[in-house]
């Protein structure tokens, strides 16, 4: 469940490097999938691209997920993220669903020192950022980021029935201080294998 977590936040609100810069993106759907920059584009932390297949995302099953960002300013501690979790119950109807055992609508005072319960500082990058060239610490530098096309295994996870497949919007809010870094909204079809 930690490996979900950790992937989720760095595939939400983390910068990957990359050669150059294809500007920002601000809507993209296929299928059920969607996301969105919450500002149009004009926080400093901005997502530029990103594709997840299939959809919808099957648990447990493997998911390739290839993205970029871009970072206008390094990100340095604390970066708080505000994640608010929701299902779709019917069309139009959102359910919130509760931050309960750090996974839900929940508060991350500083997704560094997160980063840093899985991956200690001064160990080398696990993969496949390793193969990338891609920093897991912070500060992260300024600049633009970029994950290849890369599969990743979800694992088993016990959700109460009502909670394990369906549509799920989540929107994630980076801060430093008072300074708001990042909004991000994606929305994803999940379904149990």
């Amino acid at each position: 469940m930690k490996s979900l977590v950790l992937g989720v936040l760095l595939v939400v609100s983390l910068p990957w490097p990359a050669a150059a810069d294809k500007g920002s993106l601000r809507l993209s759907k296929v299928s059920d999938f969607s996301w969105e920059n919450c500002d149009g584009g004009h926080d400093p932390v901005v997502i530029t691209s990103l594709e997840v297949e299939p959809v919808p995302i099957s648990i447990p099953g493997e998911v390739t997920i290839g993205m970029e960002t871009k970072a206008n300013i390094p990100l340095t501690s604390p970066v708080k993220a505000v994640v608010t979790l929701e299902k779709e119950l019917r069309p139009g109807f959102w359910l919130l669903i509760p931050c309960i055992k750090n996974i839900g609508s929940c508060t991350y005072k500083d997704i560094c020192e997160i980063i840093d319960t899985f991956i200690p500082p001064g160990e080398p990058c696990p993969e496949p950022l390793h193969t990338y060239g891609l920093p897991c610490h912070c500060p992260f530098k300024k600049g633009t980021y970029s994950l290849p096309k890369t599969s990743f295994q979800i694992p088993p996870v016990k959700l109460p029935h009502s909670l394990s497949s369906g549509k799920y919007r989540a929107q994630v809010i980076l801060s430093n201080s008072s300074t708001r870094l990042g909004c991000f909204k994606i929305t994803v079809p999940f379904t149990e294998k």
